[in-house]
């Protein structure tokens, strides 16, 4: 899969130099379509106690040291999706843990700490690497992915994303529950315009800071999935970030398709001529 992203990457630098529009340029997609965007944007107020393994080495040196503070944590691959290569860990006593991966189906171990570092060494083939996030424990309220085209709000998809949430004390690990569909909402839906607004007015205009994107480079569509965070002192929710995709935005609600297709036309017109050297 790597050396077939390394090809595609190859190609679609090809074509955007040769002045044909694509929707996400490669170097784009690297800087914010990639796990590594949440350790970047750490501090913004979308994110939290975020760590960046850079080495495997450094994983087996730093991750005991953060599991021994005794809360769960989740461990994401630098790139992948579907939930592959995202772990929840936390210690269960001495050398032992509680590992739960997010694919679909899978259901929770207890294993000696080495066993799972040594597992993970896959994750750091080239140049990959490891993001440690808390977890959060409002889990079960849900995700909300929230649509944009380029640097507004074109629609929210919700959903149960139960993947990595325990089985019922005293149940079988196979009980725990399983992923709700996701349910897709116009960009007026009323109890997420907080979200929206923190999105286009604040979080945007810092993405781009942070990582070093103009906006008009950023992607025709793309999303950012939240989890919600601990409530505020006065009952309000919070947000925090578990993911960006740009590199396969689909399905996504109806209302995003006007907006896209005039993003579309916007850049087609504003593109110079093409080479057709």
């Amino acid at each position: 899969k790597g050396r077939d992203r390394t090809v595609l990457d190859r190609l679609l630098r090809q074509v955007a130099s040769r002045g044909t529009m694509i929707s996400a340029h490669p170097d784009v997609i690297l800087k914010m379509g990639t796990k590594e965007v949440l350790y970047r944007t750490r501090q913004m107020s979308w994110g939290g106690d975020t760590r960046l393994y850079a080495t495997h080495a450094s994983l087996r040196d730093e991750l005991p040291l953060c599991l021994a503070e005794g809360k769960a944590r989740v461990l994401k691959q630098y790139r992948g999706n579907g939930g592959n290569g995202v772990w929840k860990v936390e210690r269960v006593s001495g050398t032992q843990v509680r590992v739960r991966h997010a694919q679909r189906g899978s259901v929770e171990q207890v294993v000696p700490l080495d066993d799972f570092i040594a597992q993970c060494q896959a994750y750091f083939t080239g140049n990959g690497r490891m993001i440690d996030q808390s977890y959060q424990a409002r889990l079960p309220d849900g995700m909300i992915r929230c649509y944009l085209v380029r640097d507004k709000v074109a629609g929210f998809g919700e959903q149960l994303i139960n993947a990595l949430f325990p089985a019922p004390e005293g149940g079988a690990p196979t009980d725990a529950p399983q992923p709700g569909p996701r349910l897709y909402f116009p960009p007026t839906r009323e109890d997420f315009q907080v979200l929206r607004r923190q999105m286009e007015e604040e979080w945007v205009p810092k993405l781009c800071s942070r990582v070093g994107i103009a906006v008009d480079s950023l992607p025709v569509i793309w999303d950012a999935d939240f989890l919600y965070g601990p409530k505020t002192a006065q009952g309000e929710d919070t947000f925090v970030l578990c993911e960006i995709n740009i590199s396969s935005v689909f399905p996504f609600p109806d209302e995003a398709l006007a907006p896209m297709a005039q993003e579309t036309l916007n850049r087609l017109s504003a593109a110079p001529p093409r080479s057709t050297s």
